[in-house]
């Protein structure tokens, strides 16, 4: 799937934030999908998999970026037009069998939207 065709992109950017995830100290591997990975062609050894998915580095052809997704409704009983993901972003996505699938984390970095009590 080359970036452009990556659907969220399609959206424009008044839908989500590029952001930077947090820097972790240490990586374990605490379980591993590798039907699903096999069906998206990520490799699974250890290495490839924590930079991926420790280090957050970009899965190829695929979001250059995180993005923290905007949404808007109704918070603390008033209108918020401007609200979004906290602390978790989209890390990437993918179409399999004509349907969409995202990876996405939580209280992996802050975003625009995040709030002291996020995470």
């Amino acid at each position: 799937m080359m970036n452009n065709e990556i659907p969220i992109l399609n959206l424009g950017n008044d839908y989500y934030d590029e952001v930077s995830a947090a820097s972790f100290p240490e990586g374990i591997i605490r379980y591993q999908n590798s039907a699903w990975a096999s069906k998206l062609n990520i490799p699974t050894d250890a290495t490839t998999w924590l930079q991926h998915f420790q280090k957050f580095q970009p899965i190829p052809n695929n979001l250059k970026k995180p993005l923290a997704l905007r949404y808007h409704g109704h918070q603390f009983m008033h209108y918020n037009p401007n609200i979004g993901d906290g602390r978790g972003f989209l890390f990437a996505q993918f179409e399999y069998n004509k349907k969409l699938y995202d990876l996405g984390t939580k209280g992996s970095g802050t975003t625009p939207y995040s709030r002291q009590g996020d995470g």
